[in-house]
């Protein structure tokens, strides 16, 4: 992978002279790249990562199995892309093993998140079942600890 874009992932917030000095790039040459690489979407987007606790945001988030059955000449992706559309869905991917499809919904309580799932996913045609999870607690997400207050314990190691 692309220096710049192991730095990006990290810590997508530098400026374009802090990643110029960290790639040993000129500026011209990051600031090329990046319009590159959004353009051809390998860069989709910045985000930052918010603790809901300290924001306030009392979302409620639920992890969603679901199995589908494939459409002809479409496979998987048209049921998906269906359901990506939605606003409640915040990520869609297609899994092996158990179920088809891995579906991360965020609703502003847990009235929504059931009422998205009994009235707009369970409906469309080519959904078999749903399995819905919901989110308790994060410790970790997108790479970084939510866990800064507690003591750092070192893992031990079983033969």
């Amino acid at each position: 992978m692309d220096p710049l874009l192991q730095i990006l992932k990290q810590r997508a917030r530098l400026s374009v002279p802090e990643l110029a000095k960290l790639t040993g790039q000129p500026e011209k040459a990051i600031e090329a790249a990046l319009r590159k690489y959004e353009a051809d979407r390998v860069v989709l987007g910045y985000q930052a990562i918010l603790d809901p606790d300290k924001t306030g945001n009392g979302a409620v988030r639920a992890v969603i199995e679901v199995r589908i059955t494939p459409e002809r000449d479409g496979g998987f992706d048209r049921i998906a892309a269906r359901v990506a559309r939605y606003p409640e869905v915040v990520s869609c991917q297609l899994m092996s093993g158990g179920y088809d499809l891995l579906i991360v919904v965020e609703g502003p309580d847990l009235k929504q998140v059931a009422s998205f799932v009994a009235e707009k996913l369970s409906t469309i045609q080519g959904v078999i079942s749903t399995a819905t999870h919901f989110q308790l607690k994060t410790y970790k997400e997108a790479g970084v600890l939510f866990l800064q207050d507690e003591k750092t314990e070192r893992l031990s190691v079983s033969p």
